[in-house]
């Protein structure tokens, strides 16, 4: 197994930790806060164990696989001998350009050098690196130990071998991996996830659905067939003779009302208002955490079901 660098160890960082060590790498935290890494490395142990009650440390105790994380002194430290580095600092170009610049000029020449930057595209923050064919975009959706799906961005100077190197290395560790052709604003999943939220926002603000509503459509609705399918499979298995049949049939019905989905609504206006009314009625903001961490637990059990599942199926 490799050795694994993470730089910046806040939610992304640590959860990165987890999955990789879960994967049999050794795994070296740095932070410039001391007490970031030393909290991060407590908040991991505390997570190991509802993984290992749900089958999902592939078999290992999660002793064993806390044992595979360390905490280094210094950034050097930490990248000594990486084969990959994953660098989790704050969505600030500046600031990355900077961390980049440091990783670069430390890390092994072999290595490569992802950033789990959710907005920022891969060439604002690595075009001025000698090293720059060997830097990505590797972003996860949070937490990624529960959710495989990750995309893999290049800047236009990434190399063919560094973006297979990635994929492979996703895959190795259990992850399901969105390999781009090119840099583009908000990437694949924000692009998607954004399209929801637009039109969820001008349903409410505009009248014709309470927030409750709009929740239930995704998640007692569509989202019970897109957690184990994507959009694309689920029209073709919606027609009887597949994808262009679907389109055949319903495309008129999509093409009638995307002129009314084509203003904007602003999500912080008066909609606001309505959405954090309606969502503190459901959910008190002190209770925040408590559902935050039932949602990582029933996310553990959707995963543990989507194993057994796999399995079954030989998928």
């Amino acid at each position: 197994m490799a050795q694994v660098a993470i730089v910046g160890s806040g939610f992304i960082g640590r959860a990165w930790a987890i999955s990789f060590a879960r994967a049999g790498h050794d795994v070296r935290m740095w932070d410039q806060s001391r007490a970031a890494t030393g909290g991060a490395r407590d908040y991991i142990a505390g997570v190991l164990g509802d993984l290992a009650a749900n089958d999902l440390l592939r078999g290992q105790s999660a002793a064993t696989v806390l044992d595979r994380i360390t905490v280094a002194a210094e950034l050097g430290e930490a990248l000594a001998g990486a084969v990959h580095v994953q660098e989790n600092t704050p969505e600030n170009l500046e600031v990355k350009r900077e961390v980049f610049s440091l990783i670069d000029s430390a890390a092994d020449p072999r290595a490569v050098i992802a950033s789990s930057s959710s907005a920022l595209l891969p060439s604002k923050f690595t075009d001025h690196l000698q090293g720059r064919h060997r830097c990505l975009v590797m972003h996860p959706i949070n937490p990624p130990y529960l959710i495989p799906a990750a995309e893999v961005v290049p800047a236009p100077w990434t190399s063919a071998e560094t973006l297979e190197r990635t994929r492979a290395f996703l895959i190795e560790a259990g992850h399901a991996p969105l390999v781009m052709k090119r840099e583009l604003d908000g990437f694949i999943m924000n692009r998607l996830q954004g399209a929801l939220l637009e039109e969820a926002f001008r349903l409410v603000a505009d009248g014709y659905a309470s927030v409750e509503d709009v929740d239930i459509g995704i998640r007692d609705g569509l989202a019970l067939r897109w957690s184990f399918m994507g959009p694309f499979e689920t029209i073709d298995l919606n027609a009887p003779g597949g994808v262009r049949d679907y389109v055949e049939r319903y495309q008129g019905i999509y093409s009638n009302i995307f002129p009314q989905m084509l203003r904007r609504v602003d999500w912080a206006g008066e909609v606001m208002e309505t959405v954090e009314a309606e969502r503190g009625k459901r959910l008190p903001r002190e209770k925040l955490g408590e559902r935050q961490v039932w949602r990582d637990r029933r996310l553990m059990a959707l995963a543990a079901h989507k194993k057994k599942s796999d399995q079954e199926f030989g998928q």
